[in-house]
């Protein structure tokens, strides 16, 4: 497992170092030393997963309010996402700035978002799954969001007719969370 820093201070790209023959390959997602090593969360207390039918589907950008700030480390085990984490930490040198990345069944990326982070998405094809580890534990009293097309952001999200819910349309924008 080999973890990248990412231009969001805080946030990690997981990627495999696969151990390969003509079987195919082995290799470690998750190591609570190697974690705890760089500082980062090791007890993940849910697991959970996100199916989406079609391709173009947006979710997010969704974040839990403290005391119940979430870390969480996201992957897609079918299909495609364009992964997008938000810096929502006002005291943070990267506050208000988003990164992305494609993750896919076959490039086995996932990232490491930190409390304090907004996280959201879009399936980039139809049958798409991505598996989440968080913690601490979901408290849907605490369900925040922003909205995924907020100007103050920018997000330049592949596919412009957007598959959305209705809560996720009417998200507040950055200077709404203030």
């Amino acid at each position: 497992m080999l973890l990248d820093v990412l231009p969001l201070t805080g946030a990690f790209k997981i990627r495999l170092d696969t151990q390969a023959d003509e079987r195919g390959f082995f290799a470690r997602r998750f190591c609570a030393a190697t974690f705890a090593d760089h500082g980062l969360e090791t007890d993940f207390v849910q697991r959970s997963v996100s199916y989406n039918a079609r391709r173009g589907t947006l979710r997010g950008l969704h974040f839990q309010a403290p005391p119940h700030a979430e870390t969480k480390i996201v992957r897609c085990t079918r299909g495609s996402i364009f992964d997008v984490i938000v810096d929502l930490r006002a005291k943070s040198p990267t506050f208000g700035r988003w990164h992305a990345e494609t993750l896919t069944a076959d490039n086995h990326i996932a990232l490491y978002v930190p409390k304090g982070f907004a996280h959201g998405f879009q399936t980039l094809e139809d049958v798409t799954e991505i598996d989440y580890e968080i913690t601490p534990a979901y408290v849907p009293g605490f369900a925040r969001g922003v909205r995924f097309d907020d100007k103050e952001l920018g997000i330049e999200w592949p596919i412009s007719s957007a598959i959305l819910s209705d809560r996720d349309r009417n998200l507040p924008g950055l200077r709404g969370l203030r």
